[in-house]
Order: C-alpha cells, then structure tokens, then sequence
C-alpha cells in the first residue's frame, strides 16, 4: 500500500467519534481486523472506550499481519478485565483492553485502548487469553503473565502477586498448543498427552479430583489427542480417532455426556462420531463433523447453541442452520461463525450488539455481522463477555 494512502487510513481510523466502522451488509474488502460489542475497557482496541454496534477497525493491525487474535476476560465491569492479543506472523504479540492483573504483559497494570507490543517477547507460535492471564508456546515452552491467584501460570511461586511480563512455566517442553480457561490452564504436547495446572474447581484439570495445581500436571488415560478447545471451566479434546472427550463443569451439559455432572476426569461426548474438528465456547462445545455439518452440546439459555431453543442440551444436537464453518468462537451468552464464503454470522444474546450487526435485537435464527467477501477466516470472542473480533 502507497505510504500516503496508509497513513490517511490510520489518520482517519484515529479520528474522534470513530474507527471506521463497517455496516453488517456492506462489501467488505478492507485489511483490517475487526471488532464490536462491548468496549468499557477499551478492549476493542480502536482508542475508544465506547461500545460499538457494528465492526470497527482494530488500530493498526491487519489481517495479513496476524496469525491468531484471543479474547480474554469478561462482561463491562473493570473488575471484568475484558482484553485481547493478536500472535503476529512474525512472532510478536501485541496486546489492549484492561489490565489490572497485568494481563497485557508490558509491565504495568494500567489499560489501553490500542495494541501495543509485549516488550521482549518474539518467537511465539501460539497464543491464548483467559479470563484474567495469557499463554504462549515460543520454541515449544509455555510462558504466562497476568493473575496467578490460583496458580494458573504455573510457575511454581508466589501465588499473591500478577506477574505483569511473560515468566515460563515450569517443566513443560515440546508444547504444541495451549489453552486458558478461567483461572486455569491446558497445554497439548507434541505426544498428544495434555497437561493441565491451576484452579481445580469442578474437576476442570482432568486429574481425578477438584485440587488447584501450581505446576502442570498429565491428564491421566488420555492420549493421542490431536486439538484442544478450552472454555470458561471445561475443556473439548478431540483424538486421532475422531472421538471426543470432556471434562470439567457440567452443570448445563457442556461435557455433552447426556449429564449435568461435572466430570474430574475425560469423559466421551455422547452420540459423536466422524469429527474433524472442535471448538469450545465459554459455557458450550461446537464439533464439525466429517460431513461438514455443526453439532452443539451445553448452555443455551440464550439460544446461543442456535437450535432454535434455549433448552440446555446435555448431547450434541445437529444444527441445520450452519453450513460452510471455518471457524465458531463464543463469549458469556452468544456465539460467532465464520464461513468460507468470508461471511461473519451470529445469534444468541444482542442487548450490547455483541452480534455487531447494528442492532440490539435478538435474532430469530442467525444474522450477519459481516457480508461475504469481507476475507474474514477467524473469529474469537471475550472470553466470558460481550466483544467480538473477526480477522
């Protein structure tokens, strides 16, 4: 892109009253990433702190640039810490939004509503935000920052304290990816075993019972998994078999083992077969299946599962509405596709326009945050809020 038209871009998405925000039904070829909803600690990352209806340009990062974007925190409170990181391909990450338990890794506690660079840290292959910290993998070692008041950083030391820049976790080694959940975390080794240390409530470490690990810790009798998917309190393991296992809160079906139980340990999710992929929302599961076809399990008490209820579904249930998903991210009480005709869709809960489509009106199916053709692959959402992001 010419320097002069560049910087006019910039110069206009800085503008008072707003980034350049793009109506749900409007050709979108822009480069930018994308974000909407919530944005009281300025966790859209526009240089405003005012929600936004509909999708508005992230400052300064493209998607071209960006390998991963996640969502991490909750609703509008401060005491929320609704924040964000994008992975760069280059492997550097760049973080904005709240920061109080210094979740953006630069050092201080103090928020910011445009991306800034983590000093120090580059190299970083994988990245993951949780309700209050942050994992990354960097030459297959796992590093954290942000709170550790339930040892979910896993370094072994003072719990009391957030650790405001990346420290490594202990004694984990050829890491392919991880996951953080709310107060705890999940890291998928090359082997395929999965490891897991912090907040034990509801069994949400997969180790047999309900104890807070400061150190990583295998999950026991689980192996050959090949991807994970990490929600507020429960965790999605997808094998090499095609079958999927949970484990963690169950209370409103999200293990989808036809209970409402939480499980301490992997159980199989019920009635599941032919899996390509899985994907966890903060309080629900979402697999596609060989066929293509969307299958979805747990809380819906906002129609966030997009069958058409708002019953609570303790097995997957086939959604018919959903064809063409690359991607399904999800926060408190909505959810997000994105499609491989480049559209963004959502349904479930609206009053924030955390569907970005320039309402507050709950749709009766699905509506569409961004048309086709916007180039959009991904989408990630706060991780128990009311923010979406599209890249």
């Amino acid at each position: 892109m010419p320097p002069l038209r560049l910087l006019t871009l910039l110069t206009a998405l800085a503008t008072v009253g707003g980034p350049a925000a793009l109506p749900a039904h409007a050709a979108g070829t822009d480069p930018w990433v994308r974000a909407w909803g919530e944005n009281a600690q300025g966790q859209l990352g526009n240089g405003s702190v005012l929600l936004q209806q509909t999708p508005a340009a992230v400052l300064g990062i493209t998607r071209d640039d960006v390998r991963e974007v996640s969502g991490g925190g909750g609703g509008a409170a401060a005491a929320a810490n609704p924040f964000a990181v994008a992975l760069l391909k280059d492997g550097t990450v760049k973080s904005w939004g709240a920061n109080q338990t210094g979740q953006l890794g630069n050092g201080t506690t103090t928020a910011q509503s445009f991306p800034a660079t983590v000093t120090g840290l580059s190299g970083v292959s994988e990245i993951s935000a949780g309700l209050n910290h942050v994992l990354a993998v960097k030459a297959g070692r796992v590093l954290a920052w942000g709170s550790n008041a339930s040892k979910q950083l896993g370094t072994g030391q003072d719990t009391t304290n957030p650790y405001r820049t990346p420290v490594p976790v202990q004694s984990l080694d050829k890491v392919k990816d991880v996951g953080a959940g709310c107060d705890f975390s999940v890291a998928l080794r090359q082997d395929g075993t999965v490891w897991t240390w912090g907040l034990g409530t509801n069994g949400r470490l997969g180790t047999g019972n309900n104890t807070t690990r400061e150190t990583p810790q295998k999950v026991p009798d689980l192996t050959d998994v090949e991807s994970i998917a990490v929600g507020c309190d429960h965790v999605v393991a997808l094998t090499a078999d095609g079958t999927v296992k949970t484990w963690g809160k169950g209370g409103e079906g999200q293990l989808g083992n036809d209970s409402v139980t939480d499980s301490s340990v992997p159980v199989d999710v019920a009635y599941l077969d032919a899996v390509a992929r899985v994907y966890a929302t903060s309080g629900s599961g979402f697999a596609v299946l060989d066929d293509a076809s969307v299958a979805a399990w747990g809380k819906n008490d906002a129609k966030q599962l997009g069958d058409g209820t708002n019953a609570n579904r303790t097995t997957p249930v086939v959604i018919d509405t959903l064809k063409g998903v690359q991607d399904i991210a999800g926060g408190a009480d909505f959810t997000l596709a994105a499609l491989d005709d480049g559209s963004v869709i959502g349904w479930g809960a609206n009053a924030t326009s955390q569907l970005g489509d320039g309402s507050t009106t709950v749709p009766p199916t699905t509506t569409t945050t961004l048309p086709p053709g916007s180039g959009i692959t991904h989408v990630t959402t706060t991780k128990t809020g009311k923010s979406g992001f599209a890249y």
